[in-house]
């Protein structure tokens, strides 16, 4: 709880819509924090800039002098050691714009709920902050067809990216509701609808934090 508003972590695979669902809870009155929003706007730091060009050279910055967040992917993506470097460069960063934008959040009466729209919610360790975890569970056919359109990936790619990540099974496992996330609009609208009231209701039965 934050000001006494329930935090709702969003998982699950790529391309399962995360972004979407974040959407329909904001439709319903909750502030979403969109993580990878928040770490563009990092991106475009000078001094993230400056030192991901002393560890990388110029080949990750692009022709219009911001970060090139694909060039960089491919440096870090094999390289444990590289990627944990610049998560320790990146994490924080973000971490501090979330935090600067629940403030905003908690003081607007008419947010119910704050939701973490976050690729890796458990990679980073943020679900043991949240209320209540929501798995989105879509079919990996439908996954590979919405990568495929937003980045190029193909089924292959996709479970390359994936093997970085947690299972999904055991995502799944310990969150607290799962959202079918099929092509009825409708039904994922009432299935929004029904976990945040539950997750309303539970929060009532905590104190604020």
């Amino acid at each position: 709880m934050y000001e006494g508003k329930p935090i709702i972590g969003l998982a699950g695979g790529i391309g399962s819509g995360k972004s979407y669902i974040a959407g329909l809870f904001a439709e319903l009155g909750c502030g979403v924090i969109d993580s990878d929003a928040q770490v563009r706007e990092v991106y475009r730091d000078p001094d993230v800039l400056s030192t991901i060009r002393s560890w990388w050279g110029d080949g990750v910055i692009g022709p219009d002098g911001q970060a090139d967040r694909r060039g960089i992917a491919a440096r870090v993506f094999d390289d444990p050691r590289e990627r944990q470097r610049l998560e320790a460069l990146i994490h924080p960063r973000v971490d501090a714009l979330r935090r600067h934008r629940m403030k905003e959040f908690a003081i607007d009466p008419k947010i119910v709920a704050f939701v973490w729209d976050t690729p890796l919610l458990f990679e980073a360790g943020l679900q043991d902050r949240c209320d209540a975890v929501i798995f989105i569970e879509t079919p990996f056919e439908e996954r590979v067809k919405r990568v495929a359109g937003s980045r190029g990936w193909d089924a292959s790619e996709l479970q390359r990216r994936e093997k970085l990540q947690w299972p999904l099974d055991r995502k799944r496992e310990i969150s607290d509701d799962v959202l079918q996330n099929t092509a009825d609009a409708g039904d994922i609208r009432r299935q929004v609808r029904d976990v945040l009231s539950r997750v309303l209701a539970r929060a009532t039965q905590k104190p604020s934090c």
